[in-house]
């Protein structure tokens, strides 16, 4: 019998399945938000315990609200809420419809679902809400959108923590602070990807601790500190001057 109940919105990623896969072997209730609810059914099927599917327009963020309120009473709730929707594309032309879908999900959708999760469980009197962030919002970089996106991100989780605070309710707000993770996947390189499973299980020990901010893996917090302490002059370096020409 499940003990508990977890929501993930924005299942599709394979971080998202990890952490569902770690949950669900805890007896944990699993409630899936996806664009695409019929690419996971035979993931959800594979699991252990109780799963419900259901379809999430991250783009919209009145859809949105409307999807999670709907699950929301049909669950009775659900003691901890993960928000992994974050989107990072690049194109050194720096198109506009790269940074307006950045804003639409990593923005517009990701304050929608975040404010509707932290009023419901206001309203219920208690839980946990942690999203899946990124130490690229500490400083500006080339994917211009992406990086000031994830600086929104962790300043809105830090407005509701201090909401709930100021409201006296036990609503813990978790910033999951991720290295280069979804960096690495994308160039594939195993210098910087940590085995996915061991991400999901660090992610999940900080949770329990009921963590305000966690780096993970944990040695990005060095990776975290300096980069903060990098003077203007060394983080933003001139690797795009034009190179003088021979004579």
């Amino acid at each position: 019998m499940s003990v508990a109940t977890a929501m993930i919105i924005g299942a599709g990623s394979q971080l998202s399945q990890a952490l569902a896969k770690q949950l669900s072997a805890q007896q944990v209730s699993l409630v899936l938000f996806v664009h695409d609810p019929e690419s996971l059914k035979q993931f959800a099927e594979s699991l252990p315990g109780e799963v419900a599917v259901y379809p999430l327009s991250i783009d919209q963020p009145q859809a949105v609200i409307a999807q999670l309120n709907e699950a929301w009473t049909t669950h009775n709730g659900a003691h901890l809420v993960i928000v992994n929707t974050g989107v990072n594309d690049y194109d050194p032309a720096l198109p506009w419809s790269i940074d307006q879908h950045a804003i639409d999900v990593n923005v517009m959708g990701f304050a929608a679902a975040s404010q509707c999760i932290f009023k419901l469980m206001c309203e219920q009197g208690y839980g946990q809400l942690a999203a899946i962030n990124s130490i690229a919002g500490q400083r500006g970089g080339p994917n211009v959108a992406y990086h000031a996106s994830k600086a929104f991100a962790e300043n809105y989780l830090q407005g509701l923590s201090m909401h709930a605070q100021r409201l006296k309710l036990p609503v813990t707000i978790s910033d999951i602070q991720l290295g280069l993770f979804d960096k690495a996947v994308h160039l594939n390189t195993q210098l910087l990807l940590s085995p996915i499973d061991k991400v999901a299980g660090q992610i999940l020990t900080a949770l329990k601790k009921g963590k305000r901010r966690v780096y993970v893996t944990k040695r990005w917090r060095i990776v975290a500190w300096i980069n903060r302490l990098l003077p203007e002059y060394i983080y933003n370096t001139r690797h795009w001057k034009p190179k003088k020409k021979r004579g």
